[in-house]
């Protein structure tokens, strides 16, 4: 009775699939392999296992970017990732102007 309510087992490989819909849908990220560039510089990338997504985010678009490291194990750390992208996004859009 206690698991009526628990979320649907996290499924990486269905998770990431939705993940870079999700960052297609942006329309200013290219996605290069496994994972994003903004203007030729990479910004996103993604690693799977059978438990988790691991995704490398540049703090800045550049070169040689510094990263920041994520593990998305649920669905609600998927949609915090988009989010996380999102501001990044629009933060590195308005130092290019």
């Amino acid at each position: 009775m206690d698991d009526l309510f628990a979320p649907p087992p996290f499924k990486p490989a269905e998770a990431l699939v939705q993940l870079k819909r999700s960052l297609r849908d942006l329309r200013l990220l290219a996605e290069r392999g496994d994972g994003f560039e903004l203007n030729g510089l990479r910004v996103v990338e993604f690693g799977v296992d059978e438990s988790a997504i691991t995704v490398r985010l540049a703090r800045r678009a550049a070169r040689t970017p510094d990263w920041d490291r994520l593990v998305l194990k649920s669905g609600a750390d998927v949609r915090k990732c988009v989010d996380d992208v999102k501001r990044r996004l629009a933060r590195w859009t308005e130092e290019d102007r």
